[in-house]
């Protein structure tokens, strides 16, 4: 298992479609989760899609339930997620890890129904809410080459992106 390096905004993968997963058997895919679940424990966040790390595939790893203190791990693998259903908007305070030390609200749905597919390639669905369902929202916005700052206003949107590259500025000065 190995850390992977996060890609930060505004790198052009991030705003690329990503492609579907197709090889299902090949043993480089459950090292791939593997390093991308590490590597999201680690930043500590509760989700991660495979464009954050710099690749092209249609794959998240989730995991809403993990608390860093109580140490227990509840990882899920989506690939090819597709989002089928969507109810309930509620406001949400919302980050990214490509985007660090920032949050804004924004407007997600409580409840969704996505159908993806496992580590064998079968077709499941499931039906989740609360931040399961957010994170399920925000992984495949970044699948889609969306980042959560596109849902603001445009204003909000400049300014959080301002503030940014300043804190970004700030940080490389300091290194």
């Amino acid at each position: 298992m190995a850390l992977l390096e996060i890609v930060k905004f505004p790198a052009p993968v991030l705003r690329k479609k990503t492609k579907p997963v197709t090889h299902f058997s090949d043993p480089k895919l459950e090292t791939l989760i593997s390093d991308m679940a590490q590597t999201m424990y680690a930043a500590p966040g509760v989700g991660l899609a495979a464009n954050q790390v710099g690749l092209s595939l249609r794959l998240a790893v989730i995991d809403a339930d993990w608390k860093e203190e109580e140490g227990k791990k509840n990882l899920r693998v989506f690939i090819n997620p597709i989002l089928l259903e969507k109810s309930d908007p509620v406001p949400f305070e919302e980050g990214c890890l490509s985007l660090p030390s920032l949050t804004a609200q924004t407007r997600r749905f409580n409840k969704v129904t996505v159908q993806y597919q496992d580590l064998q390639g079968t077709i499941k669905t499931l039906s989740a809410e609360g931040l399961l369902a957010v994170a399920l929202q925000h992984e495949t916005d970044h699948l889609d080459g969306k980042l959560y700052i596109d849902r603001l206003s445009s204003l909000k949107k400049e300014l959080l992106i301002k503030k940014f590259k300043k804190l970004s500025e700030e940080r490389n000065s300091s290194q």
